[in-house]
């Protein structure tokens, strides 16, 4: 007696064969977004991400395919077994197109935040085309989290800037100078010693604060709670933990130039400071995470 084939056939597709089989039929998109985005993320490399300012670029776009990497089992657990999806193609086409559009747009005329903010919309829309608004919804954090990659105009930037840079140049003057350190403070020009330093954009601007606020979204997606009070708060306290971590990091720079001279200030221990900023951010929100999550729970405890 001959086997029954079909019933064979009918057998769900394992998730692993599933990605082989995607990964292939894909390969024409793949190589497309390629043609597109690699000469993009060449000049980054070698223009905006290499500023202070725009640094923080580079490991948005990394985390962000991680997360994608991380959901994809679930975008194809969402795509029919036999390949076909549950898209609306005639809905998703719009925001493809649009993509398209601000890709050109941006390339051709050298407006970096339309050419980047393409990249975020064109995977979105490939995504809900090729498996269905359940795959988009599995993966909107994602395509979100790309934004804060985006850089925003310059009028802007510098019209918010200044009176962050204001508040944090307040800060280390009060606190150094109820410390017993000699300075004093014009503007954003701080006066330590001999030594006059500028608190600059990068040092506390909104950049910081977009690349922080992204921080703890990305701690929110990977901790995600049950209680509403929790994650809003803690998204909301995101704001006064950047304006924390950028004065400690301004005071730990002020220091090092009053202690180990202009040179030390500005040279590698600059950088080092830049680590200091995240490090002592990752620890605010870790604590104030703490915190939430004790109260909550005390709270809903009978």
């Amino acid at each position: 007696m001959m086997p029954d084939n079909t019933q064979a056939l009918a057998l769900p597709v394992s998730l692993p064969a599933r990605l082989r089989a995607a990964a292939g039929q894909w390969w024409p998109v793949w190589a497309g977004l390629a043609l597109l985005f690699v000469p993009t993320l060449v000049d980054l490399l070698h223009g905006a991400w290499a500023t202070e300012e725009q640094g923080h670029g580079p490991i948005i776009l990394g985390l962000a395919l991680w997360l994608l990497w991380r959901k994809w089992p679930a975008v194809m657990a969402a795509a029919l077994p036999d390949g076909a999806t549950h898209g609306t193609p005639a809905a998703a086409s719009m925001p493809l197109l649009l993509g398209l559009m601000l890709y050109l747009l941006g390339r051709s005329q050298h407006i970096l935040m339309f050419e980047i903010g393409a990249m975020p919309v064109l995977l979105a829309a490939l995504v809900w085309l090729g498996f269905g608004g359940a795959a988009l919804r599995a993966t909107w954090f994602a395509f979100f989290f790309m934004l804060f990659m985006v850089p925003l105009p310059g009028e802007l930037v510098a019209v918010l800037t200044l009176p962050m840079k204001m508040a944090v140049s307040y800060a280390t003057e009060t606190l150094l100078f109820a410390a017993g350190y000699p300075i004093s403070r014009a503007g954003v020009i701080l006066q330590i010693g001999q030594y006059q330093l500028l608190v600059a954009d990068a040092c506390a601007g909104l950049q910081t604060l977009l690349t922080l606020e992204a921080l703890g979204l990305f701690y929110l997606n990977l901790k995600p709670h049950a209680s509403t009070l929790r994650n809003v708060a803690l998204a909301l306290l995101i704001v006064p933990i950047s304006f924390t971590a950028n004065v400690i990091r301004v005071i730990v720079l002020t220091l090092i130039t009053y202690h180990a001279g202009a040179a030390a200030g500005q040279g590698f221990l600059h950088g080092f400071a830049g680590i200091v900023l995240f490090l002592t951010a990752l620890c605010l929100i870790l604590a104030a995470d703490s915190v939430l999550q004790w109260h909550t729970g005390r709270r809903d405890a009978p």
